[in-house]
């Protein structure tokens, strides 16, 4: 047992590893695009449901992941078979989304409108199924990341390389989407969801199969914890105090969902809808090209926050970027509180009668545009790492490997504010009268920019003012965790050579 303890000392993950299991987190964001963006929409339009139950649900259900996601993480702590902890997780995860999303899309809309309470019961309970199935797999890219490595300077490349598995999920939804809009169908008709989601679901199952080799190697008890296979089992009920006495973990879920709910709400489908379609009047001329502009701007971005957390600690990046984002978006929005009807010099212009028309305010609003959504999107998933160092802090706190439940609590942050971005979205347009939700060919109506000021711009800003304001006491500084990794190893050594786990928990500390 000594050897083993010997050989993983300063357990650092494989390139291969660190490149793969990140692909997790790309293959449920392919979900994030199929279902978050989408869901709304398709239910409002395509099963006619009524416009606020739609966008409502969606927050509405999330009551259900307060009762299943101390649950799942509960039940994915206790796991240790020949499969490993995390991966019948990730597997099981899958199957269920895409089922569930199969049977949404495709077969859902072939209900009668006659049996119109039959579309609300299947649009609700199929949901939930779906809610359960993301949370087993998302789950695991936060808790995961404890076994996969527990150096500091490897951590931090876990955001960039979570960048290319996102790209490769949902950057390619969000890429097909239009395409598929402009020569198949409309987000409003059902053929389009027909199309889009056998595509996504390969994509998101070649991507899990990736991550499950990633992380295949790590998957075993040696890395559990200080206590490996002799670890307390923790319950349900102890989940409280942990939460009440990890105040890390606290500021991280505010941070976390800080970060989400900007970038859910700005990047959500009916919000650009409304400013490339309805307000700039070229919605298939504008969104691709806006968006591959905010991913080259992210490119030199993701780059910097790595090198960042590598210097200072990742969270000194997060708050350096986020404060970048914050005063890039004030500028975007002056131009939108400039932007008149009809006028060609206050909108957005690439292309006019054929020929390139790019005038002062394009200019200015991609400069704007692309650095704040540059260092935005670098760090919205910064907190994902973090998660790993708040449960290794739990472990040098309480001795208590719980990778499940600081995954599932985080997780459940996520979907609160990744399906909160639907229930704004919906209350905001029905408040200046729209009855179904604006797509690309809805013409624009009094009160939209105003609508877009607020979503696009106003409440991100929110978001980002209150993810600096909890980092600010976050005190797992890049040296503070280099110091309890070390204090863990000394007592997973320790406990390996026959000390009780309450003796290594009190002899050894800073």
């Amino acid at each position: 047992m000594e050897n083993t303890v010997v050989q993983e000392r300063g357990n650092k993950a494989k390139l291969y590893q660190l490149v793969l299991f990140p692909l997790n987190n790309g293959a449920t964001n392919v979900y994030y695009v199929l279902v978050l963006s989408y869901i709304a929409t398709f239910g409002s339009n395509v099963l006619s449901l009524g416009i606020l139950f739609a966008s409502v649900m969606v927050t509405g259900m999330r009551v259900f992941d307060a009762f299943t996601d101390p649950i799942i993480g509960a039940l994915m702590d206790r796991t240790n078979g020949k499969f490993g902890k995390f991966r019948p997780f990730m597997v099981i995860g899958n199957i269920i989304m895409a089922l569930s999303i199969i049977t949404m899309y495709m077969i859902t809309p072939g209900i009668p409108e006659s049996m119109m309470a039959f579309r609300y019961a299947a649009f609700v309970g199929l949901y939930a199924i779906w809610v359960i199935g993301y949370t087993f797999q998302t789950s695991c890219t936060r808790a995961g990341q404890t076994v996969l490595t527990s150096d500091p300077s490897q951590r931090p490349l876990f955001t960039i390389f979570n960048t290319v598995g996102s790209l490769a999920g949902m950057g390619v939804m969000q890429f097909l989407a239009p395409i598929i809009r402009a020569n198949v169908a409309d987000y409003s008709s059902a053929d389009f969801y027909k199309v889009l989601t056998p595509i996504g679901i390969t994509v998101s199952i070649v991507l899990t199969i990736l991550a499950i080799i990633g992380i295949w190697e790590k998957d075993q008890p040696k890395y559990f914890g200080i206590g490996g296979d002799k670890q307390e089992k923790v319950r349900i009920s102890e989940y409280i105090e942990i939460i009440k006495n990890n105040d890390p973990m606290k500021r991280l879920m505010i941070a976390g969902a800080g970060c989400k709910l900007a970038l859910s709400i700005a990047t959500n489908t009916t919000v650009l809808c409304m400013l490339y379609g309805c307000m700039m009047g070229n919605y298939d001329g504008l969104y691709l090209p806006m968006m591959i502009i905010g991913y080259v701007f992210s490119v030199p971005f993701f780059l910097l926050t790595v090198r960042t957390s590598q210097k200072k600690g990742q969270k000194a990046s997060l708050l350096r970027y986020v404060s970048v984002a914050l005063v890039c978006y004030v500028g975007v929005l002056v131009l939108l509180l400039m932007w008149k009807e009809g006028v060609p010099s206050r909108n957005l212009s690439f292309l006019s009668d054929g020929s390139v028309s790019i005038n002062l305010y394009t200019v200015l609003f991609i400069l704007l545009f692309g650095i704040g959504y540059g260092a935005y999107y670098s760090t919205a998933d910064m907190p994902i790492p973090m998660v790993a160092d708040c449960s290794d802090y739990e472990t040098y706190r309480s001795g208590k490997y719980i990778p499940g439940i600081m995954g599932t609590l985080f997780s459940l942050v996520d979907k609160l504010v990744s399906s909160l971005s639907a229930t704004v979205v919906g209350i905001a347009v029905s408040i200046i009268g729209i009855q179904n939700l604006p797509t690309a060919e809805t013409p624009y109506s009094s009160g939209m920019n105003a609508v877009v000021i607020i979503l696009f711009c106003i409440v991100p800003m929110v978001a980002w003012i209150a993810t600096l304001i909890a980092m600010k006491g976050y005190i797992l500084s890049g040296e503070k965790m280099r110091r309890i990794q070390e204090v863990n190893l000394k007592r997973k050594e320790a406990i390996a050579n026959g000390m009780s786990m309450e003796e290594a928990m009190r002899t050894i500390n800073d």
